[in-house]
């Protein structure tokens, strides 16, 4: 028996060794630079994830290591135009989502974010693309229904300034980001948690709902995560997003009640080929939280930017050029433009890698051999700093440099904030409408500072795929413009 144990043995060790040599040595990814412990083991990566460190822990790789990355035995990271270009864009890319977008499903069913394929990607953007498309959202009505929220977030703010002198803008943005996105889903049903005390749990419950660990443990440990919910999962938030839930399906469920034909539910549900029931409140369940996150988190960050001290002159020519053309559509406003796009630049709501399995038939990306199913990926945070050619002085807020035509093609081919190709964000139209809207409501009759009292931190903080304030609390005065 002894000797059946020291052969087992034997066969285990000889196993692992060769398990070493070929992914440290005959892998066709060896030649790829990173650490020794990224090629042995997936491990490492995984706790930095769960301890939401992986963004910049793959930033850190990438000014050691350069352009091109692995970070596991079987996932390469990548840091260039041409990689984000081959992954995302050409030809439909033919690089398939991972099932990391399983996490992304609602009431167990399937929406356009959480498919893996193209062609289950294509089927449901067909359905909703018209409602996200520039000239769509450009319409009247849908611009009206935007600044009706940003004056309500205005006369928030102004009421809470001249009662406290300070207003926690986290709160009524992402009250902001809420009411537009319900708008557009489904007015007249949408939320009005500005002035709403009601709506405005739908808002705390999902911008203060952190399920990190537990979705890390979920994609990596699925029968685990199933059967410690069972008993106490250690790893779980304090609350689901319940009450966004019911709202969601009360909308959706409730055929009796008509919704404005310009909303994304009312052509989910007039198309003629017939949508899946749970399908419907799965795609608007993904809009809402996906929308509230990225606008919400995006004007915190930004509206902090330029109440900074530094970035005095910054608010300052913004709001000449708010004042100095009044019947000029806002994105028609240059100065406006490069404001919003460095601030996605420099705080990406979704900053993070976006992962895509290489086509089986394998590919050479920036001169590596990569064979099918190994998991690649490019991230906004470093595409937006690692190159400081295209970027100079990249951890600085300079808008300026959106306007010089120098190096324009260059900036735009490594500008990754709403991802790119076929598959990029559907609401980027919208979000930035939202954006822009409601920065010419505030700085066209405010100025903005920090307040004296505001020590929460502002560092970005990683969610599952998109960021936020770690402090989720940023203080700042209104001064209003005579």
């Amino acid at each position: 028996m002894s000797i059946l144990y020291g052969l087992a043995a034997v066969a285990i060790f000889l196993r692992l060794l060769y398990a070493i040599y070929y992914r440290l040595v005959a892998s066709p990814l060896a030649k790829i630079p990173g650490p020794a412990v990224s090629k042995l083991i997936r491990l490492w990566l995984v706790y930095q994830e769960l301890t939401g460190r992986r963004r910049t822990y793959i930033h850190d790789l990438h000014k050691l290591y350069g352009e091109v990355v692995r970070i596991a035995p079987n996932e390469v990271s990548f840091a260039t135009g041409e990689a984000v270009k081959q992954i995302y864009s050409v030809g439909g890319s033919g690089y398939e989502k991972t099932e990391f977008y399983n996490l992304f499903m609602n009431f167990g069913a399937r929406n356009m974010f959480s498919t893996l394929t193209k062609g289950e990607h294509s089927e449901r953007k067909r359905r909703i693309a018209d409602r996200y498309a520039k000239t769509y959202v450009m319409q009247p009505n849908i611009l009206a229904g935007i600044r009706e929220r940003a004056v309500a977030f205005v006369a928030k703010v102004s009421q809470d300034y001249a009662a406290r002198g300070s207003v926690n803008v986290y709160v009524p943005l992402h009250c902001y980001a809420l009411d537009c996105i319900t708008h557009h889903l489904f007015h007249p049903y949408g939320t009005h948690s500005i002035e709403d005390p009601e709506d405005l749990k739908i808002m705390q419950e999902l911008s203060y709902h952190d399920s990190l660990k537990a979705r890390i443990v979920q994609y990596y440990l699925p029968r685990l995560h199933k059967l410690i919910g069972k008993v106490g999962n250690p790893f779980a938030s304090a609350k689901k997003p319940d009450l966004t839930a019911s709202y969601v399906l009360e909308n959706c469920n409730n055929r009796s009640a008509s919704v404005s034909d310009h909303t994304v539910l009312a052509k989910l549900r007039t198309r003629k080929d017939s949508v899946p029931a749970f399908e419907i409140p799965s795609e608007c369940m993904d809009h809402l939280a996906a929308g509230i996150d990225t606008t919400g988190d995006g004007l915190c960050f930004l509206m902090w930017q330029l109440s900074r001290r530094e970035s005095a002159h910054i608010q300052e020519k913004l709001r000449a050029e708010i004042q100095d053309n009044p019947q000029v559509p806002v994105d028609d406003l240059p100065y406006m433009e490069a404001v919003v796009k460095e601030g996605l630049r420099c705080y990406s709501p979704i900053p993070m890698s976006l992962p895509r399995y290489v086509p089986e038939e394998g590919r050479v990306l920036e001169g590596y051999y990569l064979p099918g199913k190994t998991i690649v990926s490019c991230q906004a945070w470093t595409l937006h700093q690692l190159d400081t050619k295209v970027f100079p002085d990249p951890e600085k807020f300079v808008p300026e440099r959106w306007l010089e035509e120098d190096g324009k093609e260059d900036r735009n081919r490594l500008f990754f904030a709403f991802a790119s190709g076929g598959r990029g964000c559907i609401g980027k139209n919208l979000a930035l409408m939202e954006m822009k809207i409601l920065l010419k409501e505030v700085y066209g009759s405010y100025r903005t500072v920090i307040a004296p009292e505001m020590t929460a931190s502002m560092e970005i903080s990683d969610q599952i795929i998109a960021s936020r304030p770690k402090g989720q609390v940023c203080l700042l005065r209104f001064e209003e413009i005579a």
